[in-house]
């Protein structure tokens, strides 16, 4: 993930909730005041705000950049050089045709803005691991539940034996079963949730090698897996950060089960040859 080509506005949205009070005071001003900021010095935004240089620095460190430069320089290619806002603000007023094409071009800010913070390094060992493992296993609870069933039923197509329990109970059981020849796939957009961390914990004890999928901060899920991948998504009046990453993590999966397809070669594509026909008698 590289936030020195840009978007430090949406690194800062991404981090927010997991910043200080003496942090957001600084992201505050980012957000609402960015072309002021490029033209300030660290000592000058310092004295503004009332907060300590140390502190505008531990904030650049905390959303991504080497210091107060590269976040000045990231910002300025935003501001300097804007695009057209497309994550507009849902008014109630809006007809039915604006309220569509404000969610369209949300989603599709959602998955450019986490198309930017892809690790790719973290996207190859992730592949990885899922093709060497005996066995995948996805979690997730709520929504990201949703999520899970979407790349199970995705990578039945591969050839890969996977599988995806819809209960927690269930993929708690599950998950105590694996072992250190099997890949646990976890989603959750908080990172927060009890219940995958339960998971999680357990997947470790089994052995498994884990990935997580979380948005773009810290938070246990990512910081305890060991292979954690991002979606990057904002909230609006009526609709939340949750649902609009959901978009996301589905394309992200849809990345990875491309990429999987691509290195299983023949099995991969005997594969889909076989589901395609077993499921071509359910077609009139």
């Amino acid at each position: 993930m590289n936030q020195e080509k840009g978007h430090g506005l949406t690194s800062v949205r991404a981090h927010y909730a997991y910043l200080s009070e003496t942090e957001k005071k600084v992201a505050d001003f980012v957000l609402d005041s960015p072309q002021e900021l490029i033209h300030s010095t660290i000592s000058q935004l310092a004295d503004r705000l009332g907060v300590a240089e140390s502190t505008i620095f531990r904030f650049c460190k905390r959303i991504g950049f080497k210091g107060y430069q590269a976040m000045k320089i990231a910002l300025a290619s935003e501001v300097v050089t804007p695009i057209k806002n497309i994550h507009e603000k849902i008014l109630e007023h809006d007809p039915p045709e604006v309220v569509t094409e404000k969610v369209f071009r949300s989603n599709i800010k959602t998955i450019e803005d986490t198309l930017h913070m892809v690790d790719h390094g973290n996207l190859q060992k992730a592949v990885d691991a899922m093709l060497t493992a005996n066995k995948i296993e996805f979690f997730g609870s709520g929504g990201s539940g949703i999520v899970a069933l979407d790349a199970y039923h995705k990578l039945l197509r591969s050839g890969l034996q996977v599988y995806a329990a819809g209960d927690t109970h269930l993929q708690l059981m599950s998950a105590s079963q694996l072992s250190d020849q099997d890949c646990a796939f976890l989603i959750s957009h908080s990172g927060t949730t009890k219940d995958i961390l339960q998971i999680l914990q357990t997947a470790k004890e089994a052995g498994a090698v884990t990935i997580g999928v979380t948005n773009f901060a810290k938070s246990p899920l990512s910081q305890g897996v060991d292979i954690p991948l991002f979606t990057l998504s904002e909230e609006t009046d009526y609709r939340a950060e949750a649902l609009s990453s959901r978009i996301a993590q589905l394309t992200l999966i849809d990345a990875i089960y491309v990429n999987l397809m691509i290195r299983r070669k023949e099995e991969g594509q005997r594969a889909l040859r076989n589901m395609r026909k077993a499921i071509s008698n359910k077609r009139l």
